[in-house]
């Protein structure tokens, strides 16, 4: 849980566990309270809270303690979600994992599913398991704050190849592959997903698998990139592309 300012300077922080609804009173817990303490926030402060589920609530902080704080909530707004635009990432290594988990928040990942490929059994340290799962989510916490969004991405469980394909929606399915036909002569209608490889790249077999659940194989041109740097540039050319579309639906 941590505290950022949005475009008006009002404190935004990030309270998962709070209902909002206006003329309730929302308790801070402690990760919020010590931000607020750093902030040197008092009794009367306009405060702002962000539950990730399209919810942000204004009030006013009320109460003040060592252990406490309470704020009054004054409105809440529900701000829509994005298109979807979903992303199977590998697992891989720890560090790297938690920094594109920020970016995709940034950029508005409907959701993000981790998956053993091959070779992701080679990495060491990986990014896995429950203590991980919470760390990457406080990291797309953060990253909602600063970005002005409402939404986190909704995170699924690691999983197989298998187990995550039979899990998606339907819609347009892409995986990266540096042999695909250039990303943008795909048609990009939400909703869409995009699967990216492991460092060192995909076995046959698996990408044999993705294109037998109706995945196509793009390429983003260029050189071959890391990972990290592949989501981030398929999911920025799909959400821009998912809202081009969307504005010709509006028109």
């Amino acid at each position: 849980m941590v505290e950022h300012h949005d475009r008006e300077g009002v404190a935004t922080f990030f309270v998962p566990d709070e209902p909002f609804a206006a003329g309730i009173s929302a308790s801070l817990g402690e990760g919020v309270l010590h931000h607020v303490k750093v902030r040197r926030l008092g009794i009367g402060s306009p405060v702002a809270l962000l539950d990730g589920q399209g919810h942000r609530a204004e009030g006013t902080l009320v109460r003040l303690s060592k252990t406490s704080a309470t704020v009054e909530v004054e409105r809440v707004i529900t701000l829509p979600q994005l298109p979807p635009v979903h992303l199977l990432v590998p697992i891989a290594d720890r560090d790297r994992m938690l920094w594109l988990a920020e970016k995709v928040a940034e950029l508005g990942a409907t959701s993000w599913r981790p998956v053993l490929y091959r070779r992701s059994r080679s990495v060491k340290p990986r990014g896995e398991g429950p203590t991980f799962t919470g760390k990457l989510r406080a990291r797309m916490a953060s990253a909602l704050e600063q970005s002005g969004g409402a939404w986190l991405p909704a995170m699924y469980p690691e999983a197989s190849l298998t187990r995550a394909v039979s899990a998606l929606p339907d819609g347009v399915r892409l995986v990266l592959d540096a042999g695909g036909g250039p990303i943008m002569t795909q048609p990009l209608a939400p909703p869409v997903t995009i699967a990216i490889g492991p460092e060192g790249g995909l076995e046959s077999d698996e990408l044999d698998e993705f294109e037998r659940a109706g995945f196509t194989r793009v390429a983003l041109g260029g050189h071959t990139l890391r990972f990290e740097t592949a989501a981030i540039a398929g999911l920025a050319i799909a959400r821009g592309a998912v809202a081009t579309v969307e504005s010709a639906r509006g028109d």
